[in-house]
C-alpha cells in the first residue's frame, strides 16, 4: 500500500493578517490578480516581450540606463550570490562593511569564492562610517571591490551609497550594493552613484510575491565577467550564461523561468511607475513620521539615529519589563498583525516594525499603534489607550499642512 498523509481535504486556510515585520510585506489585489494569470511558455513571444517591459521597469525603479537589468529567478539572497560568483576571483581582496547581519552574509559569500575578505566593522544600528572604508582602501590599495549594505534589514540602518560608491571609484574598485529593503522605499539611484551591481527582493518596498531577485549590472561588470579566464563557480548563477537569456537580441534557454512570479513583479513595478518613485519614497517618509510621532506617546526609543533611520523599517527598543515573545505573539494572533523580532546580538532587544510598499498604508500604521498599546496594557505596561493614535493623526494633520 502507497503511504499517503492523513490530511483533512482544505483543512489549511491562509489567515488574514497586516504584514508589517521585515517582509514580506503586504500584496495589493492588483498583483494577487496578475500571479493567476494564464501561465504559458518562458520562450513564448508574448512572454519575451513582458521580458522586455519588465526590463524596462526595473531600469526605471533602479534609475539606471543598464542594459542588464533583470529578475533573478530567487530570493535576494541569491541576487547577492549571483554579485559575488561573477565578480570576485580567487585571491581577490574585496572590502565588506559590516554593521548588521546582512553584511555579514556578504564576508560568508567573498569567502566561498576563495576571496580575502577586509572587514570593516561597524556598531549595529549605525550607518557605515566613511572614514573606515578610506582607512581600509589605503591599507589595502589593491581591492577589487567594495560590498556594502545600503539598507541594514536586521537594524534599520541607512547608509551613504552615493558616497561610499565615490570612494570605490577613488580606489578603481568595484560596488556590489544590497537594496533588498531600500528599493521602492528610498531613494536608489544606481547611475548617479556609479555603482556597478545592485540586487533587490521582490517582497519588500515592492511588494510583490516572495522569491525573485531584482538586480543590475554596470557595462563594467558585463565587461569584467566577459574576459574572466575560468568560469563562475556556480552555473545556475553564472551571468556569462544568463546573457543569452535576459540580453537584448537572444532568448537562449537556460533555466524554467518562474512565469507567474515574473508576471507579479511586472504588476508590482507598473504600479510603482504609475505612482511615481517621488511619491513613493514621500509615502513612505510620511507614515514612518506618524509611526514614529505614536511610539514617541509610548515612550519607546529608536535604535537607529534619526539621521541614518530608514523610514519602512522601524527597529525599536522593547521597553524594559516587557516579554519580546509574548508582545508578538498577541499582536499576531489577537490583531493580526505580524512585527518582527531582533536578529543576531539584537535577538530578545529590539522589535522590527516595517511599513513597505502596500503595508505603507495609514490604516496599517493607525491599526498596528492601537493594536500595541492594547497588548502593552495587558502585559502592564503604563500608556494610556488612544494616546498614540492620536498623535499619529496629529503627525498626518501637520504633514498635510507643510
Amino acid at each position: 500500500m502507497l503511504l499517503a498523509p492523513e490530511i483533512t481535504p482544505n483543512a489549511y486556510t491562509t489567515p488574514l493578517r497586516r504584514l508589517l515585520g521585515p517582509g514580506p510585506s503586504d500584496i495589493s489585489t492588483r498583483v494577487l490578480q496578475a500571479l493567476a494569470k494564464p501561465t504559458i511558455g518562458y520562450l513564448d513571444p508574448s512572454f519575451v516581450g513582458m521580458m522586455e517591459e519588465l526590463k524596462a521597469l526595473l531600469r526605471y525603479a533602479f534609475q539606471t540606463k543598464n542594459a542588464l537589468t533583470f529578475p533573478v529567478s530567487g530570493p535576494g539572497s541569491a541576487g547577492m550570490e549571483m554579485c559575488f560568483v561573477n565578480m570576485v576571483d580567487r585571491g581577490d581582496k574585496v572590502i565588506v562593511c559590516r554593521n548588521g547581519v546582512f553584511g555579514n552574509r556578504m564576508v560568508e559569500n567573498v569567502e566561498r569564492c576563495g576571496g580575502q575578505a577586509i572587514i570593516v566593522d561597524d556598531v549595529w544600528g549605525q550607518a557605515v562610517d566613511l572614514n573606515k572604508v578610506e582607512e581600509a582602501f589605503k591599507q589595502y590599495p589593491d581591492a577589487k571591490v567594495l560590498a556594502f549594505v545600503h539598507a541594514e534589514t536586521s537594524t534599520g540602518a541607512l547608509s551613504d551609497a552615493r558616497a561610499l560608491c565615490a570612494l570605490a571609484q577613488r580606489y578603481g574598485a568595484l560596488t556590489i550594493v544590497d537594496a533588498v529593503t531600500s528599493l521602492g522605499g528610498v531613494p536608489v539611484l544606481a547611475d548617479e552613484w556609479g555603482a556597478d551591481a545592485i540586487y533587490s527582493g521582490s517582497q519588500k518596498c515592492l511588494s510583490c510575491t516572495p522569491g525573485l531577485s531584482p538586480i543590475t549590472f554596470s557595462d563594467r561588470v558585463v565587461a569584467k565577467v566577459q574576459a574572466r579566464p575560468q568560469k563562475s563557480q556556480s552555473w545556475f548563477l553564472d551571468l556569462n550564461l544568463l546573457l543569452g537569456y535576459w540580453g537584448e537580441t537572444t532568448r537562449t534557454y537556460h533555466h524554467t523561468a518562474p512565469t507567474n512570479s515574473l508576471y507579479a513583479l511586472h504588476e508590482a513595478l507598473l504600479a510603482l511607475q504609475q505612482e511615481g518613485l517621488e511619491q513613493a519614497w514621500a509615502r513612505h517618509k510620511s507614515n514612518h513620521e506618524a509611526l514614529k510621532a505614536g511610539l514617541a506617546v509610548l515612550d519607546i526609543r529608536y535604535v537607529v539615529e534619526e539621521t541614518s533611520r530608514l523610514p519602512q523599517l522601524n527597529s525599536i527598543y522593547i521597553p524594559q519589563g516587557l516579554d519580546d515573545k509574548l508582545v508578538r505573539t498577541a499582536m499576531l494572533q489577537e490583531h493580526g498583525i505580524e512585527i518582527g523580532a531582533g536578529l543576531g546580538a539584537l535577538a530578545g532587544k529590539i522589535w522590527r516594525i516595517g511599513l513597505m510598499g502596500y503595508s505603507s498604508r495609514v490604516e496599517n500604521v493607525v491599526a498596528c499603534l492601537a493594536a500595541l498599546e492594547s497588548v502593552l496594557i495587558s502585559q502592564g505596561y503604563a500608556c494610556q489607550a488612544g494616546q498614540a493614535v492620536a498623535a499619529a493623526y496629529q503627525s498626518y494633520a501637520q504633514q498635510s499642512l507643510s
